[in-house]
This record gives structure tokens, C-alpha cells and sequence, in this order.
């Protein structure tokens, strides 16, 4: 089969497509034809040896793929061959099959097509985890949400509108912010123009927001901190802007803040039924409508690290998309 290996660290042009045995079905376990295959910022750092997880060299990055099940290992039932799927497998998308736990792969609805399959579990479900299970969201809260265009804050503000949030969506440029209001923001904040902090205290008549939802990092979370109400929660997401920010701790006892760290691939090992409820939760909402996600590329797996660039240089909206069939 094809594949994007990973050989060296480094950036995306360090990575090769070359043919490759396909990986061995395990007990426990399905082959899915890849499709299509997501594009994550993570991707980024795995491959350059700066994220959570580091596998031994050569691997296959590529967290999310859509695709069809081939095959099924005993003691499978809920899947079986032909079966329209999508799948989190954590490393190995970037390739014409892979081989995933059955408890991590999903059958997808009938009007959604591969290619959004591919770019849907990573960031919805990290948005929906975010707010349900850490974030603790209520109905008529107000919440801030930064890198509001790109692949996991797009998201945020379609789930946070779902559940009943009034969302300000924060990004860099008209073109971005317009992506975010046509996802169903109420306010737009241009923060490459604007000052953060005055503009939200400006929308919230100086209250703050109840929430924040921060994939960014840098100096988006110092303003960002400062723009929560009392006993308001900012969840850490990631960090986008390359530096972790460190955190004052005489705002989060001040007021009564709550910091809360997300990290949803660590679901994968420690409660993978809530990735399956989550996921039905997201497929109602995406066949009510309210769910319309958004692919700005789609590249295909021979210009692998042209994919990974678009993302590295805040070149997309939405999703970034591998194809492969």
C-alpha cells in the first residue's frame, strides 16, 4: 500500500509516500480502505518530535481518516465489510488502509461524504468533550472562542451554538472572521486589529465572557484571561501560537477561575465510550443541519507536505483535507 512515512524529524517536507506492507489485522480490530484522511496541527508536531506521543521512527502520521471496512477480526460485531465509516486512529491515516481498534470506528451517516468523514472526529469531538465534559456549558452562557476559523475553533462555535451559547469568535482577518459568522457567531472579534479585551468587555457590557476555548496559546490566552468573568472556566485546548503561556495565578484566584486543561486523544485509552456517545450526539446534529463542516483544501497524498504546510502556515479555514482515493 501507499504511504506518508515519516523517517526523520523535522517539517512536512521531510516526509516520503512509498509502498509499504499493509499492517496486520489484530483481534479486536478492523482494516478501513482510507479515503480521505484529516489534517491536524498535531500531524505537525508529531512529526517534528514535539508532541505528547512519540513513536519510533518510521511511522505514518495521520490521526482521522473516512473510508470503507474491508475487514473485520473475530469476535467484531457491530461492524462489518462495506460499512461507511470514520475513524480516530491516533498515527497511520496517511496511507490506503490502516488497521484500528473497532471501539474507535463509527459508521457514518448516508449523506455524509468521505472527505468530511475524514476531517470530522479530531475536531468535533475535541469541541463537543471540550464544552460537555470539562467545560460544563450551559444554555444562555456567553463563550470566547479563539482561532475561530481554523480546524478545532470553526467547530467550537457551530457545537457551543448547538448546545445554546451565545459564541464571539476571535480570529485573524475579515476573510477568517467571515468564515466564523457564516458558522453562526454572534460577535467577531479581529484581534490583528482590535484590542481583545476591550472589545469583549465592550460586547459583554464589562461583565466577561463564562467561558473560553482556547487551541492558541501565546498572547491570544494572556488577553484572553483577562476577559472571564467571575467564576468564569477557560479551557486549554492546544497551543497554535507555538509558546505555552504561563499562568498568573493571582487572576485565577481573584476570580474564582477555573483553568482546565483538554486533551482529547487521551480518551482513547481511558474512557473510549464517551467518544462513541459523543459521536452519536454529533451525527443528530449534523443530519439536524446545525453541524456544516467546512474544508477549505483537499490535497492529494502525494503532496502530502504541501497539506501540512497550508495548515502550518494559517493558509486554511476549516479543515485541510488528505484525499487518497
Amino acid at each position: 500500500m501507499r504511504a506518508a512515512l515519516c523517517k526523520e524529524l523535522g517539517g512536512p517536507e521531510r516526509l516520503v509516500v512509498e509502498e509499504v506492507p499493509p499492517p496486520p489485522l489484530r483481534a479486536g480490530t478492523v482494516r478501513i480502505d482510507i479515503h480521505a484522511a484529516g489534517v491536524n496541527f498535531a500531524d505537525i508536531l508529531l512529526i517534528a518530535g514535539q508532541y505528547q506521543d512519540r513513536p519510533p521512527l518510521p511511522f505514518i502520521p495521520g490521526m482521522e481518516v473516512g473510508g470503507v471496512v474491508r475487514e473485520v477480526a473475530d469476535g467484531v460485531s457491530h461492524l462489518k465489510p462495506g460499512d461507511r465509516v470514520l475513524a480516530s486512529v491516533g498515527r497511520g491515516g496517511y496511507a490506503e488502509e490502516v488497521v484500528v481498534e473497532a471501539a474507535l470506528v463509527h459508521r457514518i451517516p448516508d449523506r455524509m461524504d468521505f472527505v468530511t468523514a475524514a476531517g470530522f472526529p479530531v475536531a468535533y469531538s475535541t469541541s463537543h468533550g471540550a464544552f460537555a465534559w470539562r467545560g460544563r456549558l450551559k444554555p444562555g452562557e456567553t463563550v470566547l472562542v479563539l482561532g475561530a476559523s481554523g480546524g478545532v475553533g470553526l467547530t467550537a462555535v457551530e457545537i457551543a451554538k448547538a448546545m445554546g451559547a451565545k459564541v464571539i469568535a476571535a480570529a485573524g482577518g475579515a476573510e477568517k472572521l467571515a468564515v466564523a459568522k457564516r458558522a453562526g457567531a454572534d460577535h467577531l472579534v479581529d484581534y490583528t486589529s482590535e484590542d481583545l479585551r476591550e472589545r469583549v468587555k465592550e460586547i459583554t457590557g464589562g461583565r466577561g465572557v463564562d467561558l473560553v476555548y482556547d487551541p492558541v496559546g501565546g498572547d491570544a490566552f494572556d488577553k484572553s484571561l483577562r476577559c472571564i468573568a467571575w467564576e468564569g472556566r477557560f479551557i486549554v485546548i492546544g497551543f497554535a501560537a507555538g509558546r505555552i503561556p504561563q499562568i498568573p495565578a493571582n487572576l485565577v484566584l481573584v476570580k474564582n477561575i477555573d483553568v482546565i486543561g483538554f486533551f482529547w486523544g487521551s480518551y482513547r485509552h481511558h474512557k473510549p465510550h464517551m467518544m462513541g456517545e459523543s459521536y452519536q450526539q454529533l451525527f443528530r446534529w449534523f443530519e439536524e443541519g446545525k453541524l456544516n463542516p467546512h474544508v477549505s483544501h483537499r490535497v492529494p497524498l502525494a503532496r502530502i507536505g504541501e497539506a501540512l504546510e497550508l495548515l502550518k502556515a494559517r493558509k486554511s479555514t476549516g479543515k485541510v483535507v488528505v484525499t487518497i482515493r
